[in-house]
């Protein structure tokens, strides 16, 4: 997210989070101040940064988590925890019940995994992977699913059941162009997903 009318859009849709992508290769960089930052948790989304970029960032845009989803090390998860003293979300690649195995050496350090899918990108692909080589975590970290959900998967997110999933990643899927949402195709997902 990066339009300040189209934040202020998909925040009046009572999402809890809202990310903001703090890559300089990706199309949805976002390079200034929003005219418009959110109420609801502000999460800086990094790629193998180090960590004076992540402390101007995280300062520019009063962000409220940190999410590395990069190549990051648990002692460097600890690093930006602890200096920023903020909670961190590790990103985990994700295509088969291996790469899962990966979250445990976060275990203890961050605050959240999010599970994506693996791909030749970094991510925002808008591909899905088999989301049953999760049933294969047991914690204790919740975690959140990603990976090309998109408008038509309400029913079958709203069905995958886990006891440490707490949320969902909702972005490529969902946008008319890099970084701008389509409000609509997210109250349609939201409100279906709600009943």
């Amino acid at each position: 997210m990066r339009d300040g009318s189209n934040i202020r859009e998909v925040e009046s849709l009572g999402v809890d989070w809202m990310g903001f992508i703090c890559w300089p290769k990706s199309s949805r960089y976002v390079d200034s101040t929003p005219t418009y930052l959110p109420q609801c948790q502000r999460v800086g989304v990094f790629v193998n940064a180090d960590l004076d970029f992540i402390t101007h960032k995280a300062s520019q845009l009063a962000l409220n988590r940190i999410q590395l989803h990069g190549d990051e090390s648990a002692e460097f998860c600890q690093l930006v925890s602890s200096t920023l003293h903020l909670p961190v979300i590790k990103a985990i690649s994700v295509s088969n019940a291996d790469d899962v195995q990966k979250a445990e050496a976060y275990h203890g350090i961050v605050s959240h995994i999010l599970f994506d899918t693996k791909c030749k990108c970094v991510g925002g692909s808008g591909e899905q992977f088999d989301w049953e080589v999760l049933r294969s975590y047991n914690g204790p970290t919740p975690f959140l699913l990603a990976g090309g959900i998109g408008a038509n998967d309400a029913s079958r997110v709203k069905h995958f059941t886990h006891p440490y999933l707490i949320g969902i990643d909702l972005n490529s899927r969902f946008e008319d162009s890099p970084a701008l949402k389509n409000v609509d195709k997210l109250k349609s997902f939201l409100t279906e997903f709600s009943k």
